[in-house]
């Protein structure tokens, strides 16, 4: 069973292959947003991962971010994620990044509950 409060903070380390510039999404040696947005959706899969049911996953369904500060290659980024609300499936999370005591960022992040053999025979 989800509860609301229920957290998990995923951290990664800065590298090349996270930048804006091998992302696409900027043309700067620094975390890309969607590296960023990555890491805040994988910290809320995982804070709910051993409370599904068998056989079920959630997938992302909506992501909202700020991105308020660069981070240089080398330093560490945590993503933190909380279940603020459940209703049915949707699972609603408040995520946040961050490098230190640094805010990079801040939001919303909407996951669904899935039958993962069901989700998968609909491709």
């Amino acid at each position: 069973m989800i509860e609301i409060g229920q957290k998990h903070v995923s951290e990664l380390v800065v590298t090349d292959a996270v930048t804006a510039t091998a992302l696409g999404s900027g043309d700067m040696p620094v975390l890309g947003t969607p590296a960023m947005m990555a890491l805040m959706e994988n910290a809320a899969m995982l804070a709910v991962r051993d409370s599904l049911p068998e056989g079920c996953t959630t997938v992302g369904g909506h992501i909202e971010s700020s991105h308020l500060k660069p981070t240089k290659v080398g330093e560490k980024v945590e993503a933190v994620a909380e279940v603020v609300k459940v209703d049915g499936k949707k699972i609603f999370f408040k995520v946040a990044a961050y490098c230190g005591d640094a805010l990079l960022g801040e939001g919303t992040h909407l996951r669904f509950v899935v039958d993962r053999e069901k989700f998968m025979s609909r491709l």
